[in-house]
């Protein structure tokens, strides 16, 4: 009977330490979760991401519990959240860059107010290259690049350990500027047709002064826009979607 009862404790304090080890995991992960596109959305219920969030930890677990031997709960609380919503944010760039890609774009175009996209101040066209490209970055395994993601990250930030704060400024820094670059890149043919053309109707209006430019080239404008958009839009997802999942198979490369 005795050997029952030792036997019963020692599998006792094994699941004790394996829980507290998920635990540990679970807080960065579920910090991740407010920020990560697709699985974050604010468009998805808190129950649903909860659950992501839960089906995360398990798949990452079996990899990393055994390297958070000698962590404690207490410890870890403050460090793994702040480091788990600084990578759901490095992710989140992405996002913000159609978000201002398609910004610079429908002004470029003046088709920022012809489509309100709702009660958010965002272009029609940022909406849509929003959700086309979760949707594209869903179907090319987003979740298994997102599980690799997360376990390098405790390469470079180990559990319950505050990070360095020059590996997070230089991070943010590299991903701010490759975000805002890609954002530029995605708009750059608006910007490019919307120039051609004002340059254009600025001709035709010194050699024509009585024709009223404005009214045939703001429609003008906004169907080009539109038939730019139709032939760009392909594209400039497929090198945006290169360029995350480049960031994903080597986050940290930019460090020294």
């Amino acid at each position: 009977m005795n050997q029952l009862f030792d036997l019963i404790l020692q599998y006792q304090s094994a699941l004790a330490a394996q829980a507290e080890g998920a635990a540990i995991l679970f807080l960065r992960i579920g910090a991740a979760m407010a920020a990560l596109p697709a699985f974050g959305e604010q468009t998805i219920p808190a129950r649903i991401r909860l659950i992501i969030a839960l089906v995360f930890t398990a798949a990452i677990a079996p990899t990393l519990l055994t390297g958070l031997q000698g962590t404690t709960l207490e410890e870890s609380f403050l460090p793994e959240v702040m480091i788990g919503l600084f990578l759901g944010l490095s992710i989140r760039l992405f996002v913000l860059a159609l978000m201002t890609a398609g910004t610079i774009a429908a002004n470029a175009t003046s088709l920022s107010q012809l489509f309100p996209s709702g009660a958010e101040p965002q272009p029609a066209i940022s909406q849509l290259l929003v959700v086309t490209g979760l949707a594209l970055a869903v179907q090319s395994d987003l979740h298994l690049r997102l599980i690799e993601y997360l376990i390098l990250s405790y390469d470079l930030m180990p559990a319950g350990q505050w990070p360095q704060t020059a590996v997070l400024a230089q991070l943010s820094i590299s991903q701010s500027a490759n975000a805002f670059s890609l954002a530029f890149m995605i708009a750059m043919p608006f910007v490019i047709a919307s120039l051609l053309y004002n340059v254009a109707l600025g001709v035709i209006n010194r050699a024509m002064p009585q024709l009223m430019v404005s009214l045939v080239g703001a429609p003008a404008l906004s169907l080009g826009g539109l038939v730019l958009l139709a032939l760009v839009c392909p594209l400039a997802l497929v090198v945006w979607l290169g360029a995350m999942n480049n960031f994903l198979a080597a986050p940290f490369v930019t460090l020294p």
